[in-house]
């Protein structure tokens, strides 16, 4: 063991205890790692070369992935992401708590660091999150997704994406998720994702970004407020890149977008819709007239119903003839009103004539 260890520092244990087997060893494979840890030459210390940026250079980008138990829910656990943006050269740090890590939310966020910013990076560093990165193309190039791409080109920052399997290229934003969950996530109360996020904001505002930095031996926020002169400015108008999508609507007069219902007016003819996603809002279209315009929900399986989409009454639970009427009724179409015995009359004389001669 101690010729192959030496001469093969990484072998597993596992192929040893095969190895050492084939020569009559008759124990088990812990006391044989007991022994290959004791003998087996220690590793040359790797020294990892820090990487500053300039003012204003860059900022990285990452979610973490979290579980919560929140108080209006007890018993429940949710999965949660944490999103973060952390600026390479004062270490500020942005972040907010959301239920998805879709391209909805990517963008949205994003608007909402820069605004808290007041200012753009130059570029932003990725891990390769498939809401960001789309993959590689034939030449090797990255290839992103259009509406981030849309969204750089209208702040004018770049992307850039982290080579694979190299996480440490994306430091600066690794170390706070394992900083936020050790300082103010683990053992905390939250009722729900909106209180949790109150008190990350609060928590950012008071502990984070308020303390020295072990690394650059300054105030975050003091180092902040001398970077951000260095920061793009935000651009005049607002980001209004789409994705368009196609989706039917249901009986319910609802379309689905990202796991949301959104309601079309009563009277939309067409059953199938396009649909504008926006960072922060929905756009239904039927042909080229827009319907409806929501607030983009924030999670999965709500509802958005807008004043003056639901004119008519809807059906009640006593399930009347008077509700079932106005619910079949639909524009345009006039149902005279007749009492049962007279589709009972109908009926019997339908019956009569059905029967043979």
């Amino acid at each position: 063991m101690r010729e192959r260890v030496s001469a093969y520092r990484e072998l597993s244990i596992a192929r040893l205890l095969r190895e050492i087997r084939e020569l009559g060893y008759p124990g088990g494979k812990t006391a044989l790692g007991d022994f290959v840890r004791e003998v087996r030459p220690p590793a040359a210390p790797l020294f990892e070369v820090r990487f500053e940026t300039a003012p204003g250079e860059q900022a990285q980008v990452d979610f973490a992935h979290f579980k919560a138990v929140f108080d209006d829910e007890p018993g429940v656990v949710r999965v949660v992401w944490l999103f973060s943006m952390v600026l390479g050269h004062s270490r500020y740090l942005f972040a907010r708590f959301c239920l998805y890590q879709d391209l909805q939310t990517l963008l949205r966020l994003h608007i909402e660091a820069f605004q808290h910013l007041n200012g753009v990076p130059r570029e932003i560093l990725y891990d390769r999150m498939k809401s960001a990165v789309l993959g590689e193309g034939e030449d090797q190039h990255i290839v992103y997704n259009a509406s981030l791409l849309a969204l750089a080109g209208h702040y004018g920052f770049a992307p850039r994406a982290c080579k694979p399997y190299r996480a440490k290229t994306k430091g600066k934003v690794e170390r706070p998720f394992r900083y936020i969950r050790q300082d103010f996530f683990l053992g905390g109360h939250f009722a729900n994702l909106e209180d949790l996020n109150r008190q990350l904001e609060r928590w950012l505002s008071d502990v984070a970004n308020a303390r020295v930095h072990a690394t650059t031996d300054r105030v975050v926020l003091e180092h902040f407020n001398d970077e951000r002169a260095s920061l793009a400015p935000l651009p005049v108008g607002a980001f209004n890149a789409t994705l368009k999508l196609q989706r039917r609507v249901s009986h319910e007069g609802m379309v689905s977008v990202g796991g949301n219902l959104y309601s079309v007016p009563d009277g939309t003819r067409s059953r199938a819709l396009e649909v504008h996603t926006l960072a922060r809002e929905i756009h239904i279209f039927e042909d080229t007239t827009l319907i409806a315009v929501h607030p983009a929900l924030q999670g999965r399986r709500q509802r958005s119903v807008l004043p003056g989409h639901r004119k008519l009454p809807r059906l009640s639970q006593s399930g009347s003839n008077e509700d079932a009427q106005t619910r079949l009724t639909r524009t345009g179409h006039n149902v005279t009103r007749r009492a049962l015995s007279f589709y009972e009359a109908v009926g019997q004389r339908l019956a009569r004539s059905a029967r043979p001669t």
